[in-house]
């Protein structure tokens, strides 16, 4: 995770600090990230960010610094950034997205519409998430976008599959599911456990959609096992293209 150890938003799902004004920005910090990655070995990397509402292009410059740091350090590891929302601003999207190396492009709505404003901060909606996914495939067709929900917070079954439906037609590529689980008792409670095989049946739908690859389960969590959902997707590509 970079840019910092607290987000400017407060969701109530998240195990994240919250923080109005946070520290400056770490300028060591693509070369330290750069250097963690090539250390540990990794075959693929997710990199994750907070929410920085307090910059004006939401911190998008630094995440492309950090990005092209690792990829100049390690040109053989495929990259996933698990971005914010960056606050709806495209310029910042297109300047983040453009010439970037990049494998997947993720950004989680995180729960169904309906659900937007008992979980997620007041800044945060499924509108401006589905923008986001859909602009980022636009801009950038040649990179897979990857989005992730979580269930438990009170939606219904039939909503989830209404998301699916709607993240397909954003041209999202990759979904994950996974069963939403309390950080503390301060957080939003958990309103039900669905059963396994519901996760399953999402699992089925998604591919139906065409979704080129989806991870569904009550364990599974938005980066679950990530550089085995790319390959899978990028063989697909290959066989589709074929």
């Amino acid at each position: 995770m970079v840019a910092g150890q607290e987000c400017t938003r407060g969701c109530r799902f998240c195990a994240v600090g919250t923080i109005k004004t946070p520290p400056p920005l770490d300028t060591e910090e693509p070369a330290n990230l750069a250097s963690a990655v090539s250390s540990m070995g990794l075959k693929h990397a997710v990199i994750t960010v907070v929410n920085r509402d307090d910059l004006p292009d939401s911190g998008a410059a630094h995440y492309k610094a950090c990005l092209q740091a690792v990829r100049e350090k390690s040109s053989e590891v495929t990259l996933e950034l698990l971005c914010s929302d960056l606050a709806g601003d495209k310029d910042a999207l297109a300047m983040l997205l453009q010439d970037l190396q990049l494998e997947v492009f993720a950004h989680n709505v995180e729960c169904v519409p309906r659900l937007d404003k008992t979980v997620r901060d007041a800044r945060a909606t499924f509108a401006n998430s589905l923008m986001i996914l859909r602009e980022a495939k636009r801009l950038r067709p040649d990179i897979l976008t990857k989005s992730s929900l979580m269930v438990g917070l009170g939606e219904t079954d039939e909503e989830v599959s209404e998301v699916l439906v709607m993240l397909r037609e954003a041209g999202v590529d990759l979904v994950t599911i996974g069963q939403y689980l309390a950080p503390s008792d301060k957080h939003h409670s958990v309103m039900r456990f669905p059963e396994p095989e519901m996760f399953d049946k999402w699992a089925d739908e998604a591919i139906e959609l065409g979704f080129l690859g989806c991870a569904s389960g009550p364990l599974v969590r938005s980066s679950y096992r990530a550089g085995r959902l790319y390959q899978q997707a990028a063989a697909r590509l290959i066989i589709e293209t074929e």
